[in-house]
């Protein structure tokens, strides 16, 4: 197979760091579980890089949700606003705890929580909004935790894609109540599966550590006063993630890199809306290069992926929204919501191979195919 049709995958993660030499740390040292000391360190770099006091290493960025709204206290008869246009484990989370999802619709250029709609959806039962900043840019977080303020919310902030961001100079991560990561392999900071709660609140933390590890009691070892997961991060998985923070910047670096380059080589292209370069609040991290067709485009984004996947170029439909989803209305869940940009985004929107590891030569080699496709 030549060099022009190899299939370019979607991502491509790089352990270039410390990942091998930590790895084998841990091999040698026999410290392979949750109690290695990876994953102190672990915790306190990724806390650290957020301005935050508390990190909270977990399995996974769902078990990071799950944990962070248990450790609020939701449940039954608690509304949680979250957008619509998001991944399915903001949801579940919600529900897990026997609370009250309430979605609303997303900014048409942005894709990230409208706060309008977020204001006019708060009732009396409103206990939390969930922050989900999306594709490479921040939710306007000022704005956002002025309303939360106002009405005494809490803020569950989802970084898992926001890893190295910051809204109006402060570091993604470090804004609300309560925030989360993921480290899947596509994130900015992998460690193959796992995720992190940061908190400054000291009790918030301290319950967190407890529900990550079948809330134990702390005199007692078997003994349990609480219903909790087991969702503890390896010191193995923990280990490579510490290599990943280590490079962070530079994986900054380039992810934005690889954006402006996409942006410079899809210049031009007609009835097809790109990422913004830049807010008021941040420039884009690019976290993966979405475009979305216009409307009156004959086809929609599942054909032009499928004529992508022909080229050998792999691509990923943008999120479905949660009002739509077939488990959800089973449920009887979001019966009247209406969330028309979601709606748009998702039947039009799909993204282009972003990972870090993706070389210059295979972006110009998407352009190009993504011009014999859409032009």
């Amino acid at each position: 197979m030549t060099q022009a049709n190899t299939p370019i995958p979607v991502n491509t993660p790089l352990l270039i760091g410390n990942e091998r030499r930590y790895l084998a740390d841990c091999i040698d040292s026999g410290w392979i579980s949750s109690e290695g000391p990876y994953v102190a360190r672990f915790e306190a770099a990724v806390a650290a890089g957020c301005a935050r006091r508390h990190g909270i290493a977990v399995a996974n960025g769902s078990a990071a949700l799950d944990v962070a709204v248990a450790a609020l206290g939701l449940g039954p008869g608690d509304e949680v606003i979250l957008p619509s246009f998001t991944i399915v484990s903001c949801v579940l989370a919600v529900l897990h705890a026997g609370a009250t999802p309430v979605v609303v619709d997303c900014d048409p250029l942005e894709w990230t929580l409208d706060i309008g709609h977020a204001a006019a959806a708060v009732t009396p039962r409103t206990r939390a909004i969930m922050a989900v900043h999306m594709y490479g840019l921040p939710v306007d977080m000022t704005a956002l935790l002025a309303l939360a303020a106002r009405h005494g919310l809490a803020v569950i902030e989802d970084a898992a894609q926001a890893h190295g961001q910051t809204c109006d100079g402060r570091p993604c991560g470090g804004l609300g109540t309560i925030s989360t990561f993921s480290f899947y392999p596509n994130k900015l900071v992998t460690t193959g599966e796992g995720g992190m709660v940061l908190t400054d609140d000291p009790a918030l933390a301290e319950r967190c550590r407890s529900l990550r590890n079948l809330c134990f009691d702390s005199r007692r070892r078997f003994v349990h006063e609480a219903m909790g997961w087991n969702v503890r991060m390896s010191n193995l998985q923990a280990a490579v993630g510490l290599a990943q923070v280590e490079r962070l910047d530079q994986t900054v670096v380039r992810k934005r890199a690889i954006g402006h380059r996409y942006r410079q080589g899809l210049a031009g292209l007609a009835g097809v809306q790109q990422p913004l370069a830049a807010t008021a609040r941040a420039e884009n991290l690019y976290w993966v290069y979405g475009l979305v067709l216009d409307g009156g485009r004959t086809h929609d984004a599942e054909a032009a992926m499928a004529r992508l996947g022909q080229r050998g170029i792999a691509t990923r439909p943008f999120f479905w929204p949660m009002h739509e989803q077939p488990v959800f209305r089973r449920m009887g869940l979001f019966a009247d919501t209406a969330c028309p940009v979601a709606e748009h985004l998702a039947r039009r929107g799909f993204y282009l191979p972003s990972g870090v590891g993706l070389t210059d030569a295979q972006v110009d080699r998407v352009v190009a195919d993504v011009h014999a496709v859409l032009t």
